[in-house]
């Protein structure tokens, strides 16, 4: 069965074209600086957000239209298998990511959601032999359910505990049959609310447990995807344990488990962190544990995830400089891990938004090159700093200097002769060149 019949295949046409259902800036054979288009973003479409979402929230119902509404359980999950493969052929996307309660439902007991889980990973497996598409990354549900109301890794009932580690070895075993080329872990519920109740200790230490046992089930089993840790702040408990980038790499330090994880980056987690996309890359980057990403962009009026489909080019533009600056996402990509509007409800929505993602961040590539190439950004940090060139800065640098040292220099009493940072300059030249390619 044809899901998007009437959605034609969906091409480039470059910046002239007024059809909107083409590409004015994604050309995925386009080479930017050194690679093509298709290289750099390792485009992925999130399975939960594109198949499973209905557009239910807090106040009313879904209103999404899909072919497969009506159909039962199983079979529902059966077409949206279908109708991935057939939306990622439209948009000549390479990837796809779920959790794995995206991809099959629950049955009474974990031995019959196993059962479901056997039957859609064969029908994704022929899927991506017969396409040639792939899975950027798998990943557990471990939220939804009302067993994990106290968490899973972090639950304060050992059953619960057993029941996901369960999960997470069952998730080990589809990625490796399905070729996932990375593996994330985001801790939904892994978290708490008050720490009147709370034993803190208790569950970082059990949450690093059953990651130190995922690492040694998936060397057991010959899984060598990279593992990811997706970072968020708050949402849905209060106070969850993988903060930020920063947070998130302390625990991994302090739990010996740094060299095994990169991080999963989402531009509306950095925002409910108080934090910019670009700022949660940098320090992922500068700490060698950049993975991948997911694509979205929040609303600054508003205090919660709204996973909107990303059309900021200021936000992709600063986004794509740090992954060029950092050496690209390697086995990561640029997943959309976005949601159309409850209000874009019709079928030809979901390539709308895609299309918008898409060429934003494409657009924000190009950019971004032209920037490092033209060294717009870089020739103003490095005089910035210059003063650590030569002198006194080289000796900081170099380590040579001393606290004594420094008070020697002090006390020549030299004057001090502070430089503008310029930045109102510089926002300028960002919009110069971002509207310039």
């Amino acid at each position: 069965m044809a899901y998007f019949a009437n959605i034609p295949q969906i091409k480039f046409e470059g910046k002239g074209s007024d059809n909107p259902l083409a590409f004015k800036h994604y050309d995925p054979q386009q080479v930017v600086f050194g690679k093509t288009m298709e290289e750099h973003l390792r485009y992925a479409v999130a399975y939960w957000h594109t198949f499973t979402a209905d557009g239910t929230d807090p106040f009313g119902a879904g209103t999404a239209v899909r072919a497969w509404d009506s159909l039962g359980a199983l079979d529902k999950a059966k077409a949206r298998v279908e109708a991935n493969f057939e939306f990622m052929d439209k948009l000549n996307i390479p990837f796809y990511a779920f959790h794995d309660r995206d991809i099959a439902p629950e049955g009474a007991t974990l031995q019959e959601t196993n059962k479901n889980l056997d039957v859609i990973v064969a029908m994704l497996k022929d899927g991506q032999k017969a396409s040639g598409r792939k899975l950027l990354w798998n990943t557990q549900n471990m939220f939804t359910n009302p067993r994990f109301v106290h968490g899973a890794g972090t639950a304060v009932n050992a059953d619960v505990y057993a029941y996901a580690a369960a999960q997470v070895k069952k998730g080990l075993e589809v990625g490796k049959e399905l070729g996932a080329e990375n593996y994330v872990f985001w801790g939904g519920r892994e978290g708490y609310e008050t720490l009147l109740n709370t034993d803190m200790k208790l569950e970082l230490d059990n949450l690093a447990r059953l990651y130190h046992m995922s690492i040694a089930y998936a060397k057991e089993i010959g899984f060598d995807a990279q593992f990811l840790i997706e970072p968020k702040p708050k949402e849905p408990t209060k106070h969850q344990y993988d903060f930020d980038s920063a947070t998130t790499i302390a625990f991994l330090q302090n739990y010996g488990l740094k060299e095994h994880f990169k991080l999963n980056l989402e531009a509306n987690h950095a925002t409910l962190a108080g934090h910019t996309f670009e700022h949660e890359i940098r320090v992922a980057a500068i700490n060698g544990m950049l993975g991948s990403l997911d694509a979205n962009q929040g609303d600054m009026l508003l205090g919660w995830d709204t996973d909107e489909f990303p059309t900021d080019l200021y936000s992709t533009t600063l986004t794509m400089y740090e992954v060029l600056k950092a050496g690209g996402l390697g086995r990561g990509g640029v997943n959309f891990d976005a949601k159309v509007r409850r209000g874009s409800f019709e079928v030809e929505d979901l390539f709308l938004a895609h299309i918008a993602g898409m060429d934003s961040f494409a657009w924000g590539l190009k950019a971004a090159a032209k920037l490092i190439e033209n060294k717009v950004l870089d020739s103003v940090v490095e005089d910035r700093y210059a003063s650590f060139n030569s002198g006194i800065g080289a000796e900081i640098v170099s380590g040579k200097a001393t606290l004594a040292s420094l008070e020697q220099y002090a006390l020549q009493n030299n004057p001090i002769v502070n430089k503008s940072g310029r930045q109102e300059r510089l926002r300028l030249l960002l919009s110069e060149v971002i509207y310039s390619v």
